[in-house]
C-alpha cells in the first residue's frame, strides 16, 4: 500500500487533518556511528520537502510494529521521521544496558542529524515508555534546537517506580526483562510461549530466591535484573547515572505528557510535570482511564502528540489557528465522571480524612475508642495482587476485588452508601498505625468503589516496605506508617460505598516481604507474623482524600 495512502488512512482514523499530506521516502538500516564506534541502526522517513523539522524516536523494541506507520504519518505531514534502535537492540551494535548509554547515544545521534543536508535546525522527540526515558536523557543537552517533546507513559526517573514504597516492582521488572529477551528468540517459539500463557514467567514470579527468577523466566541470566536486585537502596550510587530527574528543570522545549490513572509510571510522570511547572513552563498534561498498554492510550497519544508537534515545530498545518486547549485534561472515573479541563494539576481540593472504625466501618466522623483489628500475613501464601498499574494491559486496571477481599489476610473498611456523589481528584495518601509481630513488613492500602451490586472496583493503591531503620516504633510498640497511593480522579456515585483494603502485600506486583530482613535477591527464609491496625483517638488510622466539587463533563478526547 503506498505510503501516502497509509498516512491518509491513519490520519482519518485519528481524526487528524488529511489535506496536504505528501509523498514519503523510506530509507532503512542507516548506520549512525556513536562516539565509541558502535553502530546504531536508524530508519529515515523523508517528506516531500527537503528542509523540514525532524522528529526523533529512539527505541529498544525494534523499528517494526506501529513505528513504520508513525514514521510515514510524520513524514507525510512534512517531518523527517528518524527512528533509531537503542544499542544492543534491533540490529544496533553494542550491549543494551538500560538507561546507561541513552544520553551519550542521543547526543551523538543529534550530532548526526545536524550533519544531514536536510537538517532545518529544529527537531522534536516522541516516545512511549522507555522511548520517553531516552528523550529525557537527551533533552537537557539538546539546546534550543529541541522545539517539542511528546512524553507518553514515561518519566525522567525510573528508580522510584522500580522500588515504589522502597519495595520492588517484581511483576513490572521481571515481565519487562522477559519481554526484552523474547525479542531475541525465534518468532514461532515466542508465539508458542504466549499461547501457553507464559508458564515460565508465572513460575519465575513465584520463585525464590529472586536472583534466580530471570533464569527461570528466560533460561539466561539478565545482567540489569541482577543489578537492580543488588542496588535497591535509596542511596545507591548505581542509579545516579540512570535517572535524569535533576535535568528536567533545564529543559526549555514545550512538553506534552500523556498517561493513564493505572499506569506504572504515573507518580513519577506527575513529578516531572511539577518540576516543569516550578520553572514557569506550561506543559500540557492528559490523563485518561488507561493502563500502560491500553489501545485508547496510544490513539490519544498520537492525536495529542501530532497536534503538539504541528504547533511547536513550525506552526500547525493547513493554516489552522493555534489551539487554545486547557493545560490539563483528565478523565474522572466512575458513574457520572467524564473528561475535565483544568488550569493546573492538582486542582484546589478539600482534604478529608476517612477514618477506620470498629467493625470494618469507614467514615469521616472522628475515631472512637476501639480494639485493634488483626490479621496474619504469611509470605509462603502471599496476598495476591489484582489489577491496578501493571505492565501488561490484559491484567491491569480496575477489576472486581471481592475474591481477594474474602481472604483472612485482608482487612476491609467500608462506608455507608453515599447519599450524594463524592468526587476525588488529586494525590491520595493514608496514615496507618500498626503493631507488628515482626520488624520487617509491608503495608498495602487500596481504595475501592463498591457499586450497588456489591462489586468492589479498585481505584488506586500504594505499598510501603517497613524496616526498623525507616520506621521506629513508639513507646507502645506502634508504628506510624504513611502510605502514598497512586493519584486519582474518580467520582463515587450516590448509593455506592467507599472501601479501604489493608493487607501485608500485593504479590507479584510487589515482591513479597519475607519478614526476615534478608537481602532482596537472596532471601529464601519466609516468616509469617501477626499485624494489628489501630484506629482509636490516640492512633487515628485514616485515608486522606482530596475532595472537589462536581464539574460538568466534557466531550471524549
Amino acid at each position: 500500500m503506498p505510503g501516502r495512502l497509509v498516512a491518509r488512512l491513519a490520519a482519518a482514523a485519528l481524526r487528524l487533518p488529511v489535506t496536504r499530506l505528501g509523498p514519503v521516502r523510506a530509507t532503512r538500516g542507516i548506520p549512525v556511528r556513536a562516539r565509541d564506534g558502535v553502530v546504531l541502526r536508524t530508519d529515515h522517513y523523508a517528506p516531500h520537502r527537503a528542509s523540514a523539522p525532524a522528529v526523533l524516536i529512539r527505541t529498544p523494541y525494534g523499528r517494526g510494529g506501529p513505528l513504520p506507520l508513525l514514521g510515514r504519518l510524520l513524514a507525510a505531514r512534512g517531518r523527517h521521521a528518524v527512528i533509531q534502535s537503542c544499542r544492543g537492540t534491533g540490529g544496533s551494535g553494542g550491549t543494551f544496558a538500560p538507561l546507561v548509554h541513552e544520553r551519550d547515544d542521543g547526543v551523538d545521534t543529534l550530532d548526526w542529524l545536524r550533519r544531514q543536508p536536510w537538517w532545518s535546525g529544529a527537531f522534536g522527540m516522541f516516545g512511549v515508555s522507555y522511548q520517553g526515558f531516552a528523550q529525557w536523557a537527551l533533552a537537557a543537552d539538546a539546546g534550543e534546537e529541541l522545539r517539542a517533546m511528546v512524553a507518553v507513559v514515561t518519566a525522567s526517573a525510573t528508580r522510584d517506580s522500580t522500588y515504589a514504597g522502597e519495595s520492588f516492582a517484581l511483576d513490572t521488572v521481571l515481565t519487562w526483562a522477559e519481554l526484552l529477551h523474547a525479542q531475541t528468540v525465534p518468532w514461532l517459539a515466542r508465539q508458542w510461549e504466549l499461547k501457553r500463557g507464559q508458564p515460565r514467567l508465572a513460575a519465575a514470579l513465584a520463585h525464590l530466591p529472586l536472583a534466580d527468577a530471570d533464569r527461570v523466566a528466560t533460561g539466561v541470566r539478565i545482567p540489569f535484573f541482577q543489578e537492580w536486585l543488588r542496588h535497591h537502596t535509596p542511596e545507591a550510587a548505581y542509579w545516579r547515572e540512570r535517572v535524569f530527574a535533576d535535568r528536567v528543570a533545564r529543559v526549555r522545549a514545550p512538553v506534552v505528557m500523556v498517561t493513564g490513572w493505572h499506569d506504572i509510571f504515573l507518580p513519577a510522570q506527575l513529578d516531572d510535570y511539577a518540576t516543569l511547572r516550578a520553572t514557569g513552563a506550561r506543559p500540557r498534561l492528559v490523563i485518561g482511564p488507561w493502563t500502560h498498554g491500553s489501545p485508547g492510550l496510544f490513539v490519544a497519544a498520537l492525536r495529542e502528540g501530532l497536534t503538539w508537534l504541528d504547533e511547536h515545530l513550525d506552526g500547525p498545518l493547513d493554516d489552522e489557528p493555534p489551539r487554545r486547549a486547557a493545560p490539563v485534561r483528565l478523565h474522572v472515573g466512575g458513574p457520572g465522571g467524564g473528561w475535565r479541563d483544568l488550569p493546573d494539576w492538582p486542582p484546589p481540593t478539600v482534604g478529608t480524612a476517612w477514618h477506620l472504625h470498629p467493625g470494618g466501618e469507614l467514615a469521616v466522623r472522628p475515631p472512637v475508642a476501639s480494639t485493634a483489628d488483626g490479621f496474619r500475613y504469611d509470605p509462603a501464601d502471599p496476598t495476591p495482587s489484582l489489577g491496578g498499574p501493571l505492565l501488561v494491559a490484559q491484567r491491569a486496571g480496575p477489576v472486581d476485588n471481592r475474591q481477594v477481599e474474602a481472604r483472612p489476610d485482608v482487612l476491609t473498611y467500608t462506608s455507608a452508601p453515599l447519599v450524594e456523589p463524592v468526587e476525588v481528584i488529586g494525590p491520595v495518601r493514608a496514615e496507618l498505625h500498626v503493631r507488628s509481630e515482626l520488624p520487617h513488613l509491608d503495608v498495602f492500602v487500596r481504595l475501592c468503589d463498591v457499586d450497588r451490586r456489591g462489586r468492589s472496583w479498585n481505584v488506586c493503591d500504594g505499598l510501603v516496605r517497613v524496616t526498623p531503620e525507616r520506621f521506629p516504633t513508639d513507646s507502645s510498640g506502634v508504628l506510624r506508617v504513611p502510605v502514598t497511593l497512586w493519584p486519582t480522579a474518580y467520582r463515587f456515585a450516590t448509593g455506592h460505598r467507599l472501601r479501604v483494603q489493608v493487607a501485608g502485600g500485593a504479590h507479584p506486583r510487589w515482591a513479597r516481604n519475607p519478614g526476615t530482613g534478608e537481602p532482596l535477591g537472596t532471601a529464601v527464609t519466609l516468616r509469617a507474623g501477626w499485624r494489628q491496625v489501630l484506629s482509636g483517638p490516640a492512633h487515628p488510622s485514616a485515608l486522606l482524600l482530596p475532595i472537589v466539587h462536581s464539574a460538568p463533563a466534557l466531550p471524549p478526547i
